[in-house]
């Protein structure tokens, strides 16, 4: 809940299945109608408000943005994802093996639907915004000619390649120095692709612990069939079957997705394409927080810890220039 009088906050939930979605509908205060956003959170067990449990702190940044929006005059409805939140432990339960691609696609109908609904929202301007894996959820929406279309997307840190291409960069750069480096990322291809035919990746003894259990994290019941079709979702070439305007946020402060690396494959993808535009904001990170430090001193994983400290600021560049490109399409 808000102290603000000039927003109202309140609590939503609607049925995916035999799953009930918990979200916040943030709006300004009056009758409107108001425009709106749906939100979409990234990966992992990030909550509503763009929480997680892996890490401190819960001053959330999409809970902040969607208090600044209503202030603007926007109204956002923001959901815990079903493998998400306080019912995780039920849901993953139920959806033990059934969680995919189409999962997350309806949850975000329902959140639209959600919207759509209400007799102060304009049902022709509800917008979506995803942030990291969650803009592949926006964009699997929005080009599957869903009932009601979004208006326009705001990609927020989307990665510009797959999933397992990022992951066998990663693996790489971790095995150059090791002894036997080459012959353990080969097993590790080898692992992936019995994995990806839909077998056992059972990995070779020989590879590090660690990169065993990144594979035994893949085949994990709870996240088949998704975290087959997230390792090959690829959102340049999703980007470039949107029809509606787009709007793509990368800060330069972002260390999980490169706004160079990703933002050219992104840009390269869409080249010609007059509906989509780019913003790279020279201080904001992952999750559009103000980051202070120079890039060269970040270090991933004291980033990461400082997502959600209590000090921590939405960028205000970044967020003033996603009002600004939402108030010139409303």
């Amino acid at each position: 809940m808000t102290s603000d009088k000039s927003i109202e906050s309140i609590e939503m939930n609607w049925e995916v299945g035999p799953i009930t979605i918990y979200g916040t509908m943030v709006k300004p205060a009056g009758s409107g109608p108001f425009p709106a956003v749906a939100m979409v959170a990234g990966s992992g067990p990030t909550d509503r408000d763009w929480n997680s449990p892996l890490l401190p702190g819960t001053n959330g940044s999409a809970h902040l943005l969607a208090e600044v929006l209503a202030r603007h005059g926007i109204a956002s409805l923001r959901y815990d994802k079903c493998a998400t939140g306080p019912h995780v432990r039920e849901n993953i339960m139920t959806l033990m093996g059934k969680l995919s691609m189409q999962v997350f696609a309806d949850e975000l109908a329902g959140a639209v639907r959600i919207l759509a609904s209400q007799t102060d929202i304009r049902k022709d301007r509800i917008y979506g915004l995803g942030n990291s894996e969650g803009t592949l959820h926006v964009l699997h929406y929005q080009i599957n000619n869903p009932d009601i279309p979004l208006a326009g997307i705001i990609l927020s840190a989307p990665p510009g390649q797959p999933v397992g291409t990022v992951a066998h960069a990663q693996i790489a750069a971790q095995t150059v120095g090791l002894p036997d480096g080459a012959i353990i990322l080969s097993l590790y291809d080898d692992a992936i692709a019995r994995w990806q035919a839909g077998e056992p990746a059972a990995p070779d003894p020989r590879m590090p612990q660690a990169f065993q259990q990144v594979l035994q994290s893949l085949e994990a019941p709870a996240n088949l069939p998704f975290a087959r079709e997230l390792w090959t979702a690829d959102a340049a070439p999703l980007l470039g079957l949107v029809s509606v305007p787009v709007l793509v946020v990368i800060g330069k402060k972002d260390i999980q997705v490169d706004w160079q690396t990703d933002g050219n494959l992104l840009q390269k993808a869409v080249a010609g394409k007059e509906n989509v535009g780019f913003f790279f904001p020279d201080n904001t990170n992952h999750i559009l927080k103000y980051e202070p430090k120079a890039r060269v001193e970040l270090v991933a994983a004291e980033v990461a810890q400082h997502y959600n400290a209590a000090d921590a600021q939405l960028d205000p560049e970044a967020v003033d220039y996603i009002l600004n490109w939402l108030n010139s399409k409303i």
